[in-house]
């Protein structure tokens, strides 16, 4: 079983280390990487550690839990989110940035091992489809839509792959809710937006590694990628190898 990664934001203690140290994550293949207890430690934690998994909470000093999900947009799709409130603001604001699940405390441990079991099954099916990737030079992408506003989204993405772009400004673009765009892409494409935008930053990228004097150092900021550490994760995921082995195997 895949060992997945988890970084847990909870800003009272008392529930910090319950959650870390009394729950059994290992029988879910799961590492806790890290934790923050502040929205800001939070979201540098994020952006640093690409963890595959997000529980936090939602309200958090310095900047609440949404409002740090939605700055680290690779990630939100596996984020869960936890509540003191029963508040249908933040529950609609959850669903518009696609986390996972929205649990209400105090969470019961059978359904928050449930909650997490079922995202890490399907980040683990996702992970077997991409690796299907490997070993061509080029990841194949849908191109024939029959659909204006995914043409639309696709084209943004081509556009503008190489910024901290994420489905919410493609939704802004196309004039769609988040929710609302990310069903009718999985529906037309057959893949998420995520997939698809990281797969054409990859096809980019390997672009790049044909050409002579170009560093692998330059090529994560040049393709979209936050930092070299996450575009090394996801290169390896789709191709078996870091960016290093495969510009060598060229």
């Amino acid at each position: 079983m895949e060992t997945l990664t988890m970084v847990i934001i909870e800003d009272e203690k008392i529930i910090l280390e319950e959650l870390v140290s009394t729950f059994d994550w290992s029988k879910l293949g799961i590492t806790v990487i890290g934790t923050a207890e502040d929205g800001i430690s939070g979201e540098k934690l994020i952006m640093e550690s690409s963890p595959d998994i997000i529980l936090t909470d939602i309200r958090l000093p310095l900047q609440d839990g949404l409002t740090m999900l939605s700055k680290c947009p690779s990630v939100d799709q596996n984020a869960i989110v936890l509540s003191g409130y029963t508040d249908f603001g933040y529950t609609r604001r959850a669903i518009q940035i696609g986390v996972y699940d929205y649990l209400e405390k105090p969470v019961d441990d059978e359904e928050l091992e449930n909650v997490c079991g079922r995202l890490a099954e399907r980040i683990r099916q996702e992970h077997m489809s991409e690796k299907q990737e490997e070993g061509t030079m080029r990841i194949e992408l849908p191109t024939d839509f029959h659909n204006h506003q995914i043409s639309c989204a696709v084209t943004f993405i081509k556009e503008n792959y190489e910024k901290p772009i994420g489905l919410s400004d493609a939704a802004a673009y196309v004039r769609l809710s988040e929710n609302h765009l990310s069903t009718l892409f999985k529906e037309v494409t057959g893949i998420n937006f995520l997939q698809y935008l990281n797969g054409y930053r990859l096809n980019m990228a390997t672009d790049m590694m044909r050409k002579e004097g170009v560093n692998i150092s330059e090529i994560a900021p040049r393709c979209g990628f936050a930092n070299p550490g996450y575009f090394a994760k996801i290169f390896k995921r789709y191709y078996g190898m870091t960016p290093t082995q495969f510009r060598d195997s060229l």
